[in-house]
This record gives C-alpha cells, structure tokens and sequence, in this order.
C-alpha cells in the first residue's frame, strides 16, 4: 500500500455534495434513480436532470447519446454511495430494489450496513446508512477500521416502513473510483488535497476527513489504466466548510503544479486520472 507524506489535513466539515454522470437514455435513467433510488426530480428538461433529497440536489445526469460505452480499461466510477439517515430507510430501500430490481450485493462493514446495485447504464450504486459513530471499530493509532461481513437482510427488511422515497437528510455520503495507481490516487488526494487515509485493503484504500470512515474510496481490482472516458462520472463535488479552506486546497494544489480552473465560489481541478473534481465553499452555512 502507498504511503503517505501528507503533513496537512483537511478539517470537519467536508463532504462530498453532488455527483454527475454521462448517461445515453435520460429518460430511463432518471427513472430508475426516482423509483429505485427514491430521489426527488429536481430540475428536467431534454438534456439533463437533477435528482435529490428534498430541495438539496445530489445527482446530475447529463444527456449524451453518443457518449460511447466506458472503455475497459478506463478509469472512473466504482460507485455513487447514498447515505440514508436510519435502519428503517436502509429497509424500505431493499424492499423497492427486491420488488423492482436486483440486488447486486449486502455487506455490514463495521461502521455501515450497505446494498448494491447497478443503473441501467452499469453505474455502481451503493445504498448505506452508518451506523453510531462511537460504535465504529478503531486500530490503535485512531484510524477507522473498515469490514466486509455478510448482511442479515431478514433483519434489515423487518425494520422497512413501505416508504417509496428516500427520506429527508439522505445525501451522498461518500463516492468510491476506479483508478489507476493508488500510488498517484495518494498523491493527489492525501499528500495534496489533504483527505487522511483510514483503512486500506488489497488494491484499495479509503480516505476521509475529519474523521468520518471514507469519503473517497479508491481500487485498482480490474486493472484499469487509462484515463476517465465515455458514459458514466463527468464530475463530483467536494464541499468544504468555509473559504480559508479553500483557499489553503488552492495553493497547494498550485504548489504542486496541478492546473487550477477558478469558478464562482469555488475551483475545478482533474485528479490524476483526469477525473474532474469539483471543490467549493459551503453555502448552507
């Protein structure tokens, strides 16, 4: 596992706040992210939808019909994780997916119970809710320890309340990539961005801050090589608490020679894989 030189960290406060995909069928997709999912539509209209919780948007599907199929061996999304705020939210979304879908996959993973699926355009999903923070396992050096176990879906599917709609206070609780060297994936996020490794497994790590189990997770498993291309992530966002953070992310990022494209209240930057990450100032405080 790469190891990290990082004497910077970034603080509470972070966390990952939109996520945009390139889709071929709008319409279909935006389907299945209302009806399986349980997301509000937002914003619609021929070429792009927003999807949310409430009123706070969470996923941008922009419409590209000739977007070709994601390469192989090209890098990008591993999956868009949903955080819901209770057990029973967990439950009602299993439901909708044993009625409607197919589940891909259920593992408790010591901090969070989570299910996964797949979109009609192969994009990973993960639906989760964490559980108590104090509960979290630790190693000895403070560091969040993260398990793959299997999930008792009988249990979770007796706490579901037949609600069809993901709950107020669902949001994106953290994004896991596909990249190409976990050596460059630290690099850019850890040593330069300033996220703190917390576990990391065979071909994979998983990075936070403040404390929390990942807000990135990152894995080389299929062996991917080139850069982010075709359907599936454009971008996603980064939120950080207030504008001295920002401001300290820029100059590092300009510190190590990493081109920085300014935008209102905020910058845009590509990761090593030319990911695009978008990092902005909170502005619901």
């Amino acid at each position: 596992m790469p190891m990290s030189s990082n004497t910077y960290t970034l603080p509470q406060g972070i966390r990952i706040s939109r996520v945009s995909l390139r889709v071929n069928n709008l319409d279909e997709v935006t389907r299945f992210y209302r009806t399986i999912v349980g997301l509000d539509v937002l914003e619609e209209s021929d070429t792009r939808s927003v999807l949310g919780s409430g009123d706070t948007p969470l996923l941008i599907l922009e419409a590209d019909v000739d977007a070709p199929t994601r390469h192989r061996s090209g890098t990008g999304l591993y999956h868009t994780a949903f955080r819901v705020p209770s057990r029973a939210a967990l439950g009602d979304a299993l439901i909708r997916i044993r009625d409607q879908w197919q589940l891909g996959g259920a593992s408790d993973h010591w901090v969070s119970e989570a299910l996964y699926l797949t979109d009609p355009e192969g994009n990973g999903i993960e639906i989760y809710r964490d559980k108590p923070r104090d509960d979290w396992p630790r190693s000895d050096d403070g560091r969040v320890r993260i398990g793959t176990e299997s999930l008792d879906l009988g249990s979770l599917e007796s706490a579901a309340t037949g609600r069809s709609r993901a709950p107020p206070g669902t949001d994106i609780g953290h994004i896991h990539l596909e990249v190409s060297s976990l050596d460059s994936f630290t690099d850019f996020y850890v040593d330069t961005l300033g996220f703190e490794v917390q576990t990391t497994v065979p071909a994979a790590s998983f990075v936070s801050a403040g404390g929390y189990h990942h807000h990135i997770g990152a894995n080389t498993w299929h062996h991917r090589t080139d850069p982010v291309n075709g359907r599936g992530l454009s971008w996603f966002e980064v939120v950080v608490p207030d504008q001295d953070v920002l401001v300290t992310v820029q100059s590092r990022l300009r510190d190590h020679e990493i081109p920085v494209t300014d935008i209102d209240g905020g910058l845009i930057v590509r990761d090593p894989d030319e990911i695009e990450v978008r990092i902005r100032v909170d502005s619901s405080t």
